[in-house]
């Protein structure tokens, strides 16, 4: 029987779980991107600014917690992020369905060139790529593309 999925607004609690299914999937999506933060570092960030001043939202499957994020700023998608054993059950479909409802003007978006999988996902939801970069203006110093979404 599959899990029942809620996404819902990421609270101060959520925040160690929300990290933790950040670096599981950066790990598996990204084995060749160099992360320029520890783990330790990342729930930080995550705990200390993500969660109180982003528009944060997880995805909870009852029995299993938090097994998705995504992260808004005004138009920017600034992160989306499933746990690798969640990837391919529609929670991203329903995360970016959310960010364009939020955000019914228009969305942008970084994701590294490496990231083919992501690229797929993004324009077969409408996005276009605008930008390709060498990646010097990232931490991870690695080539990135920006993608818009105009309704």
């Amino acid at each position: 029987m599959t899990e029942a999925v809620v996404l819902r607004r990421a609270g101060p609690a959520d925040a160690h779980a929300t990290a933790d299914v950040y670096l599981r999937s950066f790990a598996a999506a990204l084995p060749t991107v160099v992360r320029p933060h520890t783990d330790d570092e990342v729930r930080e960030y995550i705990r200390e600014v993500v969660v109180p001043a982003r528009e944060t939202w997880v995805a909870e499957a009852a029995g299993s917690g938090v097994v998705g994020l995504m992260v808004l700023q005004g138009e920017s998608l600034s992160q989306l992020y499933l746990d690798p054993e969640w990837r391919g059950r529609g929670i991203g479909d329903r995360f970016v369905a959310l960010a364009k409802e939020r955000s019914p003007r228009g969305l942008t978006l970084w994701t590294f060139q490496v990231n083919k999988p992501a690229h797929r996902f993004y324009e077969r939801h409408g996005f276009t790529a605008v930008e390709f970069t060498d990646g010097s203006g990232n931490e991870e110093r690695e080539p990135d593309v920006r993608y818009v979404w105009r309704p």
